[in-house]
C-alpha cells in the first residue's frame, strides 16, 4: 500500500502556520510530508519562502512522520553543506529523512550573481555534487575540483545509515539519467502515460527504490472557490521548461501569467469540491505504481484541507497510518 503524504508549501504559509499545519495532518491521518526548498515564491500572491532546513529540525521534532526535501546543490547551496544538512537530520531523526537532489530554477539560484547555467552544465554539475555528498555522508574526506570546488571536507557527524537520495524529474530524459546514481525517484502529477514512460525510462536504465509522486489539487466545499484558489495561487506554475527553469524573479513570473485564464488551471491542478472525486483521482495515480503520494493543496489555508482529507479522503484510500 503507497504512503500519502502531505506536501509542505513554504512558498505559500507563513513557517509557523506550516508547521502547525503538518502536526495537524499527523493527526488527521497522513503516513508522511515533504518539503520544498526554495528562496523565491513563484508569485508576489504566494508571499512566502521560509527556510527550509530550520524548518525541517523543528517539524521532525514536532511529528513522529517520515520527511523529505527536495532541494538543487551546487549553486545557492555547497553540496558540503548540504551533506552537512542530511547527516545532522538523519543522525537526529534516524530512517525518518531523505532528500531529492535536482537541478533547480533561476528563480532560486539567481541570487548567487554567479550566472545560470545551461541545462546540461547544471545536471553535470549535479551529478558531482551527488558523488560529493554521498562520499562526506560515508565518512570520507572530500577534495573535488570541477563545476564545483571542495577543499578537505568532512563530516564530523555521520548518522549510522546513510539516507536516501532520491532524484528528481519532470522530464523521461532526466529520470533516465538519475537511474545510475538515485535511489528512488520523485516526480510531479502529468498525464497518465507520461507518468508510465518516465517510471519505465527510470527502471530500464537500472534505476532502484521506490517511487514517489507530488499531486497538486485544490479543494473548497464549493467548486468555484476551488477553481479561484488555483487560479490566484497557481497560474504562475503552469508554464513548462525553459520559462520553469529560467525566469528569475516572482514579478516577471507575475507579469508572464498575468493572462492565463482560469479555464487552463484543470489541466495542471486536480480542482473540485467533491472529496469522492480527489479520492479517484488519487487512487488512479497510485494504481500507476507509485510508492508515496505527496499531496500539495495549492491554497495558503491549508486546515479546511487536511481535515477534510483526512476525514473522507484518506480512508477511500486506505492509508497505512
Amino acid at each position: 500500500m503507497p504512503a500519502f503524504g502531505f506536501h509542505a508549501s513554504h512558498e505559500q504559509v507563513h513557517p509557523s502556520e506550516l508547521l502547525a499545519a503538518v502536526q495537524r495532518a499527523e493527526e488527521a491521518g497522513f503516513d508522511a510530508a515533504m518539503s520544498s526548498d526554495h528562496f523565491s515564491p513563484w508569485s508576489e500572491r504566494q508571499g512566502h519562502s521560509g527556510f527550509a532546513w530550520s524548518w525541517l529540525g523543528a517539524a521532525m521534532q514536532a511529528t513522529t512522520l517520515p520527511f523529505g526535501v527536495v532541494n538543487a546543490p551546487g549553486q545557492r547551496y555547497h553540496p558540503a553543506v548540504i551533506a552537512q544538512a542530511i547527516g545532522t537530520l538523519s543522525s537526529m531523526y534516524p530512517g525518518r529523512f531523505w532528500a531529492a537532489l535536482g537541478t533547480g530554477e533561476a528563480s532560486n539560484e539567481h541570487i548567487t550573481g554567479t550566472g545560470w547555467p545551461r541545462k546540461e552544465i547544471r545536471t553535470q554539475r549535479l551529478r558531482e555534487c551527488v558523488d560529493v555528498i554521498r562520499a562526506l555522508l560515508a565518512g570520507e574526506e572530500v577534495s573535488h575540483d570541477g563545476l564545483v570546488t571542495v577543499d578537505r571536507a568532512r563530516l564530523w557527524t555521520l548518522p549510522d545509515q546513510p539516507p536516501l537520495l532520491l532524484g528528481a524529474a519532470v522530464s523521461i530524459e532526466t529520470a533516465r539519467s538519475a537511474a545510475d546514481w538515485a535511489d528512488g525517484l520523485i516526480t510531479v502529477a502529468q498525464s497518465p502515460d507520461h507518468l508510465r514512460r518516465m517510471i519505465d525510462a527510470y527502471r530500464e536504465a537500472g534505476g532502484r527504490g521506490e517511487i514517489s509522486l507530488q499531486v497538486h489539487l485544490s479543494y473548497a466545499a464549493a467548486e468555484d472557490e476551488a477553481l479561484r484558489i488555483a487560479h490566484e495561487q497557481w497560474r504562475t506554475n503552469v508554464f513548462g521548461p525553459p520559462v520553469a527553469w529560467d525566469v528569475e524573479t516572482a514579478e516577471i513570473l507575475d507579469a508572464v501569467s498575468e493572462y492565463v485564464p482560469s479555464s487552463v488551471m484543470r489541466e495542471h491542478v486536480l480542482i473540485s469540491s467533491d472529496l469522492g472525486q480527489h479520492a479517484k483521482w488519487v487512487h488512479d495515480f497510485a494504481d500507476l505504481g507509485f510508492d508515496a503520494l505527496y499531496l500539495h493543496h495549492v491554497g495558503k489555508e491549508q486546515h479546511e484541507f487536511i481535515d477534510a482529507f483526512g476525514d473522507q479522503v484518506l480512508p477511500q484510500l486506505g492509508t497505512s497510518a
